[in-house]
């Protein structure tokens, strides 16, 4: 079965919520700079979702793997 866009859309922006959150705590545990580690959140969610709505979108025109 194929994967909608939508759908692939929809588990990128979850996923990073929840690893953007991690990479903030630990640069905040690492510097205690509240501002550089929002700055590093917002640029670390922006380019990640793109990376992997796309790494998404390659792995579903893989046969492999599927029935």
């Amino acid at each position: 079965m194929k994967e909608k866009r939508w759908r692939s859309i929809l588990k990128a922006v979850s996923w990073r919520v929840i690893a953007t959150f991690t990479t903030m705590v630990i640069v905040y545990i690492f510097t205690r700079e509240f501002l550089l580690t929002l700055e590093v959140g917002f640029f670390e969610i922006v380019s990640k979702i793109i990376f992997y709505y796309g790494h998404e979108r390659v792995w579903n025109m893989i046969r492999w793997g599927k029935s």
